[in-house]
């Protein structure tokens, strides 16, 4: 398998390509993608990067691993693609954006829209399994991912970090630039929306952390 994203992550991530651990992860998944029902499809793995190039992340939230079920993952954290059935955890983003900011929940699980205006989805395990949840977590994902992270807490221009659940909070200490806000929640799942993701304004104070009122429609 040949990475090629198409813009600034290319020559960022060059160095991290080259390692021995994201070589023999390639190998593996070029394995898996034989063998058995992997997603997303191969050429949507890296769709985050391909849409959000790195001088153009405003805001960064993190997912675990992609959707395990056929037609669902494409590759940006939470999104489905238009015409799936919007998942729990999505609907409970959707429900907190009408909360705080009124915006009408939308018949679309899509996300494009967000990533090209500068919202990096990033999940921190980049492939799954069909029907096992996590099933990848161990083969290489996290090392690349904890470095896209360092990344962007290198950058001078300030981003806004959104972490939900106990993973994505667990990056925290990736993110040491004092330039960047770190804003933390529950998971937006139906286990965890009710004890700290629901009624917590993540979304106005975001925006307060930007200095203007981001466009969060679809």
């Amino acid at each position: 398998m040949q990475i090629s994203i198409g813009n600034s992550w290319d020559n960022l991530l060059l160095e991290e390509f080259k390692k021995d651990y994201f070589k023999n992860l390639l190998v593996f998944l070029d394995i898996e993608y034989r063998e058995k029902k992997i997603y997303p499809p191969k050429d949507e793995i890296f769709n985050a990067f391909k849409m959000t190039p790195y001088e153009d992340v405003k805001i960064v939230i993190l997912g675990q691993d992609p959707y395990h079920q056929e037609g669902q993952a494409h590759g940006l954290a939470f999104s489905v693609k238009d015409g799936v059935k919007i998942p729990p955890s999505l609907r409970n983003i959707y429900k907190e954006l009408n909360i705080e900011l009124g915006f009408d929940i939308p018949k679309s699980g899509e996300l494009s829209k967000l990533a090209k205006n500068g919202v990096f989805l990033l999940n921190t395990t980049l492939t799954v399994e069909d029907s096992k949840p996590n099933s990848h977590k161990d083969i290489g994902w996290t090392l690349f991912t904890d470095r896209v992270i360092e990344l962007l807490n290198e950058r001078d221009e300030s981003i806004v970090f959104l972490l939900w659940g106990a993973g994505a909070r667990a990056k925290k200490n990736l993110i040491t630039n004092k330039v960047h806000t770190v804003i933390e929640a529950a998971h937006p799942s139906p286990l965890s929306s009710y004890r700290g993701f629901l009624g917590t304004d993540i979304f106005i104070k975001c925006n307060e952390a930007l200095g203007y009122e981001f466009d969060w429609s679809i």
